[in-house]
């Protein structure tokens, strides 16, 4: 059997769900009422029983977002939730708080977020083992270890490939809370990651003043693909719950077209997830909508630099250098590709992100709104582009159509029209006409052929039409109008009535967790959770972070992303060219915030703690086997 391939799309509302399936997802991912990790893009349960109908007659899946930790107060309240979106048609829940598995839940698949700590081969498996059908993958893995977690167990792997990348190990970023009570573990993350700080060394001198310096690049992995479905993954996850329309369909246009591509070659072993094909109005590029630069990670493992320290918002399309500043514009390199209107983004001469909008471009000068002057040599990229964005918001951007044939005779006492779909669902209209000779002798067919296709705003197109008559007969126009359309909405109808949803009841079971001991970093809140792991062998629990914070002491991230690395100061990989070392502690500074950082480097990790934590530092080279104490 072929596997399939899915492409994974946000839909912060309605409206961006329909967009995204008609763009060519696969799948969309969808907040509920409540329990969603972004508390900006919840959803009624009414709207989400529309986009199951919507995605349903594409054979795309609904899965809701149920993934923030859940307190005592609320198990009550997330169970009914779940048995009302079960009772709507969503395909699958994806959560992060182990209390859900507790839960007396209706046979509804269950995915792991990637806020559940999906880094390794064992609690992947444990998960799997538990009843789990899906594991959203740790975006910090590289191809290496997303093999080994697949040799490990069959359970499907999902894995983001475009959009903003948490700097932290998701679900273990608590900065947001202990800096100002808003927990990112339960939908409220406040982005202290995309504050601007200053750089501090031991000695108390400020080594950077003043930038964004826990801010990455977004991701970008369309170019991995092929690489990412050998090592094992299924579903390609693009991240965006609070991005608008055009970000959502410029993305997954991008990558339907990307993975078309692949299947089409590899049609032998792979296959499209859903129905339908989708005609496009616009060339997608992922570099015209929102983006900070693209990094690929850590998938090809670590190789370059993929902080964006200047700003945290969007930095968009390269366009070129400025050639010649003029006494109210610029001459700027492919200013062709500007238009009016377009916003654009620079480092200005005091090394800061700015930015100016087109007025006009005359000849080859822009001049924006408000001129600003500019060294000649500044880097130019639009981070708006009003032509595209006019572009993709039209409705029929992006026109998503199953394949139908249709088939069209005589009965005893009139016509009739089969419709056979791309999937085999069929639909069948008969009508009541007497049989009358055409006046002309030139054949009714091609007249009746060319009214049967037009499929309007249906979702269908017609690839095959056959016409058996055993006379020539006379049939008005109006007649074809009223059976093609009766029949193309009944099919409909149809699809979606028919549309198998997998389900699943899960069991508890009682093997044993890869750890026994667990800190607060496993966000343990409530009393199901904790029945949960101590039925799988847990003899130690600490409390969630939110229940327990000693202001000023903790532990607040862990990251692959290094300071050190993106200084050039790193002692595994840039030890003949990295100079002096950096005195240590290395403080970040943000207002009153202050926060430690502690370089773990045979894992390759960094950790950031809060300004009053006793910490031992252990020198680089010491942790590198360079040399011994």
């Amino acid at each position: 059997m072929r596997k399939k391939i899915e492409i994974l799309s946000p839909a912060k509302n309605l409206i961006q769900g329909m967009a995204a399936i008609n763009a060519g997802a696969d799948a969309v991912y969808i907040g509920a009422p409540q329990f969603g990790a972004r508390t900006n893009a919840t959803n009624s349960v009414e709207d989400i029983a529309e986009m199951v109908r919507y995605a349903h007659l594409f054979k795309a899946q609904v899965f809701v977002v149920i993934n923030t930790i859940l307190y005592d107060d609320e198990l009550n309240q997330c169970k009914k939730l779940i048995h009302e979106l079960y009772d709507i048609g969503v395909d699958a829940l994806i959560v992060q708080d182990m209390a859900i598995m507790e839960m007396d839940l209706p046979p509804i698949v269950i995915h792991a977020s990637t806020q559940a700590n999906n880094r390794d081969p064992k609690h992947v498996k444990f998960l799997a083992d538990a009843g789990m059908k899906r594991a959203v993958l740790a975006r910090e893995l590289n191809l290496d270890q997303v093999r080994e977690i697949h040799e490990a167990t069959d359970i499907e792997l999902e894995f983001f490939v475009s959009g903003a990348l948490c700097v932290s190990f998701s679900g273990n970023c608590y900065m947001s809370i202990a800096g100002g009570e808003r927990s990112a573990n339960r939908g409220s993350c406040a982005q202290n990651c995309r504050l601007p700080y200053q750089l501090i060394d031991g000695t108390g001198k400020t080594l950077i003043a003043n930038s964004h310096l826990l801010s990455i690049k977004d991701l970008d992995l369309s170019d991995q693909l092929p690489n990412l479905i050998e090592a094992g993954v299924c579903s390609f996850k693009i991240e965006g719950r609070l991005k608008d329309i055009v970000y959502v369909k410029n993305n997954t246009s991008f990558l339907r077209k990307k993975l078309d591509s692949f299947l089409e070659v590899n049609a032998d072993k792979y296959q499209k997830a859903s129905s339908g094909r989708t005609f496009y109005n616009f060339e997608p590029e992922m570099d015209r909508s929102f983006n900070r630069g693209y990094t690929d990670y850590f998938v090809n493992k670590r190789k370059e630099k993929i902080g964006n320290w200047e700003s945290p918002k969007s930095q968009g399309q390269l366009i070129g250098k400025v050639l010649e500043v003029k006494a109210n514009g610029y001459v700027i390199e492919n200013y062709e590709k500007l238009n009016n209107g377009d916003g654009l983004y620079f480092i200005n001469a005091n090394g800061e992100a700015d930015g100016a909008q087109i007025n006009i471009i005359i000849n080859n000068i822009v001049i924006p709104n408000t001129f600003k002057p500019l060294p000649v040599g500044t880097v130019i990229y639009r981070n708006s582009d009003a032509e595209f964005n006019k572009m993709v918001e039209k409705e029929n951007s992006a026109v998503r159509k199953i394949g139908v044939k249709l088939y069209f005779t005589e009965t005893v006492d009139g016509f009739q029209l089969k419709a056979i779909d791309e999937d085999g669902h069929h639909n069948t209209v008969s009508v009541q006409a007497e049989k009358v000779l055409a006046n002309s002798a030139e054949s009714v067919i091609p007249n009746i052929k060319k009214n049967l296709a037009k499929t309007g705003n249906t979702p269908f197109i017609v690839d095959d039409i056959e016409v058996e008559f055993s006379g020539n007969w006379f049939l008005p126009i109006s007649k074809v109008n009223e059976i093609r359309r009766e029949v193309l909405e009944q099919l409909v109808d149809i699809r979606v009535k028919e549309y198998h949803r997998e389900t699943f009841q899960i069991q508890k079971t009682d093997h044993p967790y890869p750890v026994q001991k667990l800190d607060y970093t496993y966000n343990v809140s409530n009393k199901l959770a904790r029945a949960f792991y101590k039925r799988h062998g847990v003899t130690e629990i600490e409390k969630a972070f939110e229940l327990q914070w000693d202001p000023g002491k903790a532990r607040v991230m862990t990251t692959k992303y290094c300071v050190k690395y993106e200084l050039g100061k790193c002692a595994r990989f840039q030890r003949e060219t990295m100079g002096e070392k950096l005195v240590e502690p290395l403080t970040l500074k943000h207002g009153e915030n202050e926060y430690k950082l502690k370089f773990n480097c045979k894992p390759c990790e960094m950790e950031i703690w809060e300004k009053d934590a006793e910490l031992e530092f252990e020198d680089e080279d010491e942790q590198l086997g360079w040399f011994s104490k």
